[in-house]
């Protein structure tokens, strides 16, 4: 956008400055009028200070050319006045008593620039444009302020900014009604006098002092009982340092989001599942006893080709019955309630004894099965049947995916905090991309190796959620036709 109305297109009128120039002297007054309206400007004139600060009280101005010495009302009574009513008004002092003296407390009054009499037709356009360049630099700051204001007033998550004394910055309103602030406003305030919730300071505090040489954003999720089951909210609360160009932190930023619908309808979908797991396991189960009852001869003669049919529909169902049950344990896993049953456990009995129970069905597909482990391990804090669920997973999987004749070696050691698994094969291996969703619930691998194995694509989310429930971690290292490496990471019993 400028001013001279060159870049004016179909249907859109520019912006024009507007500029009063206050003289005493006619011929000023005319010259810079001619001047300046050559140069698009929208030009006005006082005769005098009386003049000028009647038309300033009346109508705003960009910019005001303002003349010191002038009778009744000089330019500085006028200048001292100006800037209670239009703060944001750029003047330009016309003196011609050019001296330093003047100069200087005309900039201390408040005045942008000053032009000394006489002065030419360049040097006014050159003065003016420098203040219409700064006039225009205010206005994009107070417009993209006004713009980000309305902005994060509008937004549904909560948002406040705080400066390095953890003084509020910015709060938009959402956020005050997150944290059960009823003031309309607290910039300027401590987050201390207001926040009640200590986790929430601890994650501001700890934001603002996280090293330059890092960026970190810290995550969590409260629960705030409002007083009933009905007013209880799920929070994500959401710390981030800011910086200044140095790198030097200077603020945090903190973003609170209401994920109470996403909480609840995860609930209520484990809770169908669960349910729905439940009422399907049994009747499968007793269709299963009731084919083996007939594939064992005791309801009379079976044919081969009935036996076939018979074996297969058994095997359907069987990994059914296997899906429900799976189905159940996620369920479980996901509702917490193996926090509460947890145990110090010997990982390495466990490691044994999987490894000899699932030995036969590694050497039905000659798969050789290794172990190198040390001969103690730390305990662990955990529920001892999910760690061998875990195990047993892994270690099914690795025969499964393996050619006959494959390796698969079991290996175990611990650092300073994490008790650290790995199971590995020499199996068909992982692609990039399917080891982005191998957790996911379901998902199975699916090319020409793959098509006759079966599963149910629920194995790894099981143990992907166990480990994350007793605050472990699973990763996997991969690559196609190089075999498969999972890392398990427990947590070590604290003082073992």
């Amino acid at each position: 956008m400028t001013e001279t109305g060159t870049d004016i297109q179909a249907g859109y009128t520019p912006y024009k400055s507007r500029i009063l120039v206050v003289d005493d002297e006619a011929r000023i007054r005319d010259a810079c009028k001619i001047v300046l309206e050559n140069c698009g400007y929208d030009v006005c004139l006082a005769v005098n200070g009386v003049d000028g600060l009647q038309r300033i009280r009346e109508e705003h101005y960009d910019i005001i050319l303002l003349d010191l010495m002038m009778p009744e009302l000089s330019g500085f009574d006028v200048l001292a006045q100006l800037k209670s009513l239009h703060p944001d008004t750029v003047v330009i002092v016309i003196t011609g008593y050019a001296t330093l003296e003047h100069s200087v407390d005309a900039m201390k009054k408040g005045a942008f620039d000053f032009i000394p009499k006489p002065f030419t037709p360049e040097h006014l356009r050159v003065t003016v444009a420098k203040a219409i360049e700064y006039t225009n630099a205010l206005r994009d700051i107070a417009d993209t302020r006004s713009r980000m204001r309305t902005m994060i007033n509008r937004l549904s998550d909560g948002v406040m900014c705080t400066n390095h004394d953890h003084r509020v910055v910015l709060a938009n309103p959402t956020f005050l009604r997150m944290i059960g602030c009823p003031a309309a406003s607290v910039k300027g305030r401590d987050i201390h006098a207001f926040i009640n919730n200590t986790v929430l300071l601890d994650m501001i505090h700890q934001s603002l002092e996280t090293p330059e040489s890092e960026f970190t954003e810290l995550t969590q999720e409260i629960t705030i009982n409002g007083g009933g089951p009905s007013e209880e909210a799920v929070l994500s609360f959401r710390c981030s340092p800011f910086r200044d160009r140095s790198g030097r932190n200077i603020g945090v930023i903190t973003v609170i989001h209401d994920i109470t619908a996403l909480k609840q309808m995860d609930r209520m979908k484990s809770e169908f599942v669960s349910t729905v797991s439940h009422e399907i396991r049994s009747p499968m189960n007793s269709v299963l006893m009731q084919l083996q009852v007939v594939l064992d001869g005791l309801a009379g003669d079976v044919t081969e080709k009935q036996r076939e049919i018979l074996t297969r529909a058994s095997v359907k169902i069987e990994n059914l019955a296997k899906m429900a049950s799976e189905l159940l344990d996620l369920a479980r896993i996901e509702s917490g309630l193996i926090s509460q049953e947890r145990e110090k456990v010997d990982m390495l009995g466990i490691i044994r004894e999987l490894a000899a129970f699932h030995l036969p069905g590694a050497i039905s597909k000659s798969v050789e099965v290794v172990l190198d482990i040390p001969e103690s391990l730390p305990p662990v804090l955990a529920n001892r049947r999910n760690m061998e669920e875990v195990l047993s997973n892994l270690i099914t999987n690795a025969i499964k995916y393996s050619p006959d004749g494959g390796r698969i070696t079991i290996s175990a050691s611990s650092g300073t905090e994490y008790l650290t698994i790995l199971v590995q094969d020499t199996g068909m291996g992982i692609s990039a991309e399917d080891r982005e969703r191998i957790f996911q619930r379901f998902y199975r691998i699916k090319n020409d190796k793959t098509r006759y194995i079966t599963g149910t694509g629920l194995g790894l989310a099981i143990v992907k959620s166990i480990l994350e429930a007793h605050g472990g971690r699973i990763e996997v290292e991969s690559a196609p036709g190089e075999g498969s490496t999972f890392f398990v990471f427990l947590p070590l019993l604290t003082g073992a």
